[in-house]
């Protein structure tokens, strides 16, 4: 899943939780709304700013739509951005399921949800492929509108299902995976486990490559919600083709537990990328060092990525692998 449409209330628990979804028909005052808080917008951040995109189905013309206005703002430093935009009412709510992104809402006044990327981030391309196909074709806008109208009669897309989103938002998932792939969308990106689709994908992972082999069970299946734990996906376009399992540490350490590319995608330096981009995020994080025990036959890929033999010190006092090579990287 993207940023396309999503809400803004984080998961609390795995029960499910019903929440009031409005959508409209379109209201052609939203382009006009969208410039004048943009240009609010651009003022107080200043130089910091390098675009400010109108995104989302009020951007669409024709297309109903929650009456909340979706933008991506495109900075040069996100830190910076935070002050200015609560000094307008916007609440930070941090990244929700996108690593790297800084997402704000404010709901009094003009309802807006905000999304700031620093330039390059993929998200950035990504929604707006999906709002240039809807505007150009008109068939799949009315798709579009006739699925979201099929979703609000299902009792699913109110609740909250061990996800913080509701049914509505994970019912539109393949409809935009759709688009994007006709959109030629085929950038490299690592999202958070969230959508259902990414924990298949990302089970299976798990088990042909670790678990399956041995044989045994998984036997970590508790720490999918679990707060020292964390689930990383790897799109090439609307394909997951790979997986990382990273466990925080106390004192800014993380193990990576699994990282996998699904070997039809390997050999195209895709597990580099991988790896990088998953130190990129855990470096936001404030994670000063990562430690891996490494398998013999991938120790050159690790080093090939800067890494050293370093000793594992697993804080749970759990021994070290026999069998596997200690090895970890400052970041």
């Amino acid at each position: 899943m993207s940023n396309i449409e999503k809400e803004s209330t984080p998961r609390v628990d795995s029960e499910k939780k019903t929440k009031k979804i409005l959508v409209v028909p379109y209201n052609p005052d939203w382009p006009h709304i969208f410039e004048r808080e943009a240009l609010k917008i651009k003022e107080a951040i200043g130089s910091n700013c390098i675009a400010i995109h109108h995104i989302g189905s009020t951007s669409v013309a024709g297309l109903s739509a929650k009456p909340v206005i979706d933008m991506i703002v495109v900075v040069k430093n996100p830190e910076k951005a935070i002050h200015p935009l609560e000094s307008l009412g916007f609440k930070y709510k941090g990244e929700y399921n996108i690593p790297m992104r800084f997402y704000f809402n404010r709901s009094e006044g003009v309802d807006t949800n905000l999304h700031i990327y620093e330039e390059g981030h993929p998200e950035i391309e990504l929604n707006l492929l999906f709002r240039d196909y809807l505007r150009q074709y008109s068939d799949a806008k009315d798709e579009y509108s006739s699925l979201k109208e099929d979703l609000l009669k299902e009792k699913s897309s109110y609740e909250k299902n061990n996800s913080p989103f509701t049914g509505y938002n994970l019912g539109k998932d393949a409809f935009i995976r759709k688009i994007l792939q006709a959109a030629n969308f085929n950038r490299v990106r690592i999202m958070k486990c969230t959508h259902y689709a990414e924990w298949e994908v990302a089970k299976q992972l798990r088990n042909k490559y670790f678990f399956d082999p041995l044989p045994i069970a998984d036997l970590y299946t508790w720490t999918f919600d679990h707060p020292e734990h964390i689930h990383l996906v790897l799109y090439q376009g609307v394909e997951v083709i790979g997986y990382a399992h990273i466990q925080f540490w106390p004192e800014h350490r993380a193990a990576l537990r699994i990282i996998v590319i699904d070997e039809k995608y390997r050999q195209h330096g895709l597990g580099s990328q991988f790896l990088q981009l998953c130190e990129q995020w855990l470096k936001r994080q404030g994670i000063k060092s990562l430690h891996d025990e490494a398998r013999p036959n991938v120790v050159n890929f690790y080093r090939r990525n800067g890494y050293t033999e370093m000793p594992f010190e697993d804080p749970s006092g759990e021994p070290p692998s026999p069998n596997d090579i200690a090895m970890g990287k400052r970041l």
